[in-house]
């Protein structure tokens, strides 16, 4: 009896033993698969968030590589500028230090990268901070910014009102030499809006909260005037 007893129990502590080797595998199989649904999980959620980040903006051509403005000339030295074109400061700063400016660039000693941030659409009724920025960018597309952007200065419309609309936009971009079928379509489409959004969230985060703001290599120029901003570029370089 006690034999037969023995092989009950050996028996017994047999099945339990394959039983809890069978429960362990169970285990360890469905902690595989968990673990594999998460990383696909999460290669799927970077593929979608790399994607969305992707898609939040188009940058014109002539942008610079990170897309916060349009680049020209290609001097070692940088200047940034941050101008909105509804600013009456930013208009009298293209007056008296522009071209010097401009000829900075011409002259291979800078690249300019121009921010056209949107920070005055409180002052106008049709937010045309925000739409001649883009328009801006819509004449870097077809090769005319410089040309397109000093004509919304010299004939920069006043705060607190409706500015210029679409089709007048239109209209000086096609008297600076813009096709008025290929520059319209951009400007109606709103192709650059997202961009200019994203011009003007980055120079917040670069600590930019006045227009207009010159910086040489990153330093700021606190009296800008033709004199000091090539000054700037000469000892930078």
């Amino acid at each position: 009896m006690s034999s037969r007893k023995g092989r009950k129990e050996a028996a017994r502590v047999v099945r339990e033993q394959l039983a809890q080797e069978r429960r362990r595998k169970r285990t360890l199989w469905v902690s595989v698969t968990a673990v594999f649904v998460l990383v696909i999980a999460g290669f799927v959620g970077w593929a979608v968030y790399s994607e969305q980040r992707a898609g939040e903006f188009t940058p014109p051509p002539g942008a610079n590589e990170a897309g916060t403005g349009i680049a020209y000339g290609s001097g070692p030295v940088t200047i940034d500028l941050y101008e909105d074109y509804l600013c009456p400061a930013c208009k009298r700063f293209q007056e008296i230090s522009g071209e010097t400016v401009d000829q900075l660039a011409d002259e291979g000693k800078a690249q300019v990268v121009f921010h056209p941030v949107a920070i005055l659409d409180h002052l106008s009724t049709t937010q045309y901070s925000t739409r001649s920025s883009a328009a801006a960018g819509c004449a870097s597309a077809d090769g005319k910014f410089r040309e397109f952007s000093e004509a919304l200065f010299v004939q920069q419309p006043a705060e607190n009102g409706a500015q210029f609309s679409n089709d007048e936009l239109i209209d000086l971009g096609v008297e600076v030499g813009l096709d008025r079928d290929s520059f319209g379509s951009c400007v109606k489409d709103g192709t650059y809006l997202s961009w200019t959004k994203h011009v003007t969230e980055e120079s917040g985060r670069a600590d930019v909260s006045s227009t207009p703001t010159v910086l040489v290599n990153g330093e700021p120029v606190g009296e800008w005037t033709p004199e000091n901003i090539r000054a700037a570029v000469e000892a930078a370089s």
